[in-house]
């Protein structure tokens, strides 16, 4: 009999407890990773009150300057470590795979510099639509909008860019640009980048609304993401009858591989976890 009726497991996104070991092999002039420490950096400059995450003991993993306003617990009500990744890579596919049992060998492939010609070429001849190769290149996803979204309301152009991740994302105004026909292009843009030189884990299509100075993006993000290489532990739990759950992007990331009930997208971090709780009322299987 199994010790557990239910597992639940939730990944907090952005919420780094510092630097891996080999942090300085995805070092970029852009993304100075060997200085990652996102609990640290907001506990010292902002302050960090997790009162609940403390007491599971937050405070008692070890690092080199303790969280200054996470104490540690002498009875934490959980087990808490710091765990390093043994797969290649530093993107969300080969963390969450990891995670499911699948260790990869040889990571995606990114561009710092940005897509070569042929890429872009291509999604412009299938698309009909010009790319703003200004922002052809490592940006943020707030950022690249505000800096070419006026840009795209006059010329109708696809703002295509990257990140410090195997990912290719287009941004698009939704009233110049509408859905169907953004995703159609990530559609495309997705059976192109399958193998190398240009094996990305995700093509992601980043919609967005508003007005120069004023843009949002939408919560109808969607992305087409590549199976994985091989069964993960999701498979596992499939093949032997017992039912696993998706909230949010989990089943793009997975491309549906080994989830047997995708509970959908979700449009925020407070809409995630009402989900998430709806998912823990359903009936035991």
């Amino acid at each position: 009999m199994s010790r557990f009726n239910r597992i639940h497991l939730v990944v907090l996104d952005s919420v780094g407890i510092g630097a891996a070991p080999d942090a300085n092999d995805f070092v970029n002039a852009a993304v100075p990773d060997g200085a990652s420490d996102t609990l640290g950096h907001i506990s010292k400059t902002v302050g960090l009150e997790v009162p609940n995450m403390a007491k599971l003991g937050l405070g008692n993993i070890p690092r080199e300057v303790p969280l200054k306003t996470v104490p540690a617990e002498a009875n934490p009500t959980a087990y808490a470590t710091k765990l390093e990744e043994v797969s290649l890579g530093k993107d969300t596919m080969t963390g969450h795979w990891e995670i499911m049992g699948l260790n990869i060998t040889e990571p995606f492939d990114t561009f710092w510099d940005g897509f070569p010609e042929e890429i872009l070429t291509k999604i412009e001849e299938f698309s009909g639509r010009k790319i703003i190769r200004e922002a052809n290149k490592p940006y943020s996803g707030t950022a690249v909008i505000d800096d070419f979204g006026p840009r795209q309301m006059e010329t109708g152009e696809l703002i295509v860019y990257t990140s410090a991740d195997p990912v290719l994302q287009i941004a698009a105004h939704e009233e110049v640009i509408p859905l169907d026909e953004l995703y159609r292009i990530c559609e495309y843009a997705r059976s192109i980048t399958l193998e190398r030189p240009a094996l990305l884990g995700r093509i992601i299509a980043r919609p967005y609304v508003g007005e120069p100075g004023n843009f949002s993006r939408t919560a109808n993000r969607h992305d087409y993401a590549v199976s994985p290489f091989e069964d993960t532990v999701l498979n596992k739990l499939a093949e032997a009858g017992v039912p696993t759950y998706s909230v949010g992007k989990i089943s793009d990331i997975f491309n549906g591989s080994g989830i047997t009930n995708d509970m959908g997208h979700t449009k925020s971090n407070a809409h995630g976890v009402d989900v998430l709780l709806e998912t823990l009322k359903l009936p035991e299987f």
